[in-house]
């Protein structure tokens, strides 16, 4: 009875054992891969890429500058004060005295308290206003800088995704030359012990698989650099298991026409709105150099309790307009010279900023025009390489020719593959210059890139 008791304890015991190590992964296993969208991609671009960062600092920084500026130019200023003080009087000091007389010089020690609030609004500062105004358009256009930042980080990963994909269709277009190679070499082999192929087809297969090994290493290893990349640019560890959820595939798109692409553009581009923003910004600060010489009213004053003492103070204030004129200034004329010359500057940039809108928008229609024919003709020639290699492998099965026909279709296939990869690489990279040409990159790379 003790024995079949510690058998049978034994026995739960190794059971325990073994679903324990069925359920805990071993170390070596490796998580599953998770299949990453372009969406998804430059979700976590824009949450990571350090520009994106700093333009969100810089118009957060330029709101504060707006708030100050309409503090100044809009808003009263009140502040709080109360003193106690002991004091004694120098009556001599002041000019007071009187000759011959027990006067005395110094008087004093008396004690003096006041608590009291200040206020001053100003009611008419126009200088004050045009800043406030000029820095209200700051912020408009720091949050456009903000935009255009996104724009190119999305353009970015668009293009490293992209990359990826390329390297992913070179890869197993790598692999199937692989397979096609060991499909010659088995059958070389099997028709060379039937004695109807001699042994340099044999080795000529051999040599042929040995390359196209050599080719699936290289392939390989550019996929994995792909990844490493875009990982980086995500923000997540280069060690990352993941898959590309999209793989590279061609997808129409009916010409646009530049016309209407050109107003839209110059409509949606954030690197050219603000410009004129900034411009606006310069007008208003030009604004306010010209009102630099304009009265400035105010309005001031103060209540409280004054006394001698805590228990006997008194209720005293004051309220007084002010107006400041200027009477010479100088600064005004060097200040109204920069302010000049910057928009000079800021319309030379947006010129040439719409030069640079067309050209972009011209560039990827053409582009996208000529990988679409790119793409039919390389398509064409892939259909081409693959009849032909099924007809020279026919062939050397039925002994009419030797492996030479097979090794020389295999190398036209690989070369029409490569060439429907780079047209397919260059229609999708028209579609995203397109995209980031057209502005709002995020939204227009969805409907021209995603599914």
């Amino acid at each position: 009875m003790k024995s079949d008791s510690t058998k049978n304890f034994m026995l739960l015991f190794m059971l325990a054992l073994f679903c324990i190590g069925t359920s805990v992964p071993s170390r070596g296993q490796q998580t599953p891969a998770y299949k990453i969208t372009l969406p998804d991609a430059i979700h976590k671009a824009l949450r990571a890429n350090l520009n994106v960062q700093l333009a969100e600092s810089r118009t957060d920084e330029s709101e504060g500058t707006r708030q100050r500026a309409m503090s100044a130019a809009l808003l009263p200023r009140i502040s709080a004060q109360t003193y106690a003080n002991v004091q004694n009087r120098s009556l001599e000091a002041l000019g007071i005295s009187a000759p011959g007389l027990p006067f005395p010089s110094v008087v004093g020690p008396f004690s003096n308290y006041d608590a009291r609030i200040y206020g001053q609004q100003n009611v008419l500062d126009l200088t004050a206003y045009r800043s406030f105004r000029a820095s209200r358009s700051a912020v408009e256009a720091g949050k456009l800088d903000e935009r255009d930042a996104r724009d190119l980080i999305v353009r970015v990963t668009a293009a490293l995704y992209l990359n990826a994909q390329t390297a992913a269709s070179r890869a197993e277009a790598a692999q199937s030359r692989v397979n096609d190679s060991n499909t010659l070499l088995k059958l070389a082999t099997d028709k060379h012990d039937a004695g109807t192929a001699t042994g340099v087809d044999v080795l000529r297969a051999e040599v042929q698989l040995a390359n196209e090994q050599q080719s699936l290493l290289v392939a390989q290893n550019d996929l994995k650099q792909a990844f490493l990349t875009l990982a980086r640019n995500m923000g997540i560890s280069p060690g990352t298991n993941f898959e590309l959820a999209e793989p590279l595939q061609y997808r129409a798109l009916t010409q646009p026409q530049l016309d209407v692409l050109l107003s839209e553009a110059l409509q949606s581009r954030a690197d050219y709105l603000s410009l004129a923003k900034q411009r606006e910004t310069l007008l208003e600060q030009q604004r306010a150099n010209h009102a630099r010489y304009f009265p400035k009213v105010s309005l001031n004053g103060n209540i409280g309790e004054l006394g001698r003492s805590i228990g006997g103070m008194t209720t005293t204030g004051i309220i007084q307009g002010q107006v400041d004129f200027t009477v010479f200034d100088r600064d005004r004329d060097g200040e109204a010279g920069q302010i000049a010359s910057r928009i000079k500057r800021v319309d030379a940039q947006i010129a040439d900023l719409q030069r640079s809108v067309e050209q972009d928008l011209r560039q990827a229609l053409l582009n996208l025009d000529s990988a679409a024919q790119q793409v039919s003709v390389a398509g064409q020639g892939q259909q081409l390489a693959r009849r032909e290699l099924v007809l020279a492998q026919d062939r050397f099965q039925a002994g009419t020719a030797n492996n030479v026909e097979v090794v020389t279709a295999q190398d036209e296939l690989a070369r029409a593959d490569e060439n429907y990869i780079i047209a397919v690489t260059r229609h999708v990279d028209a579609k995203c210059a397109l995209a980031r040409a057209l502005g709002d990159t995020e939204k227009n790379m969805q409907q021209l890139v995603g599914n």
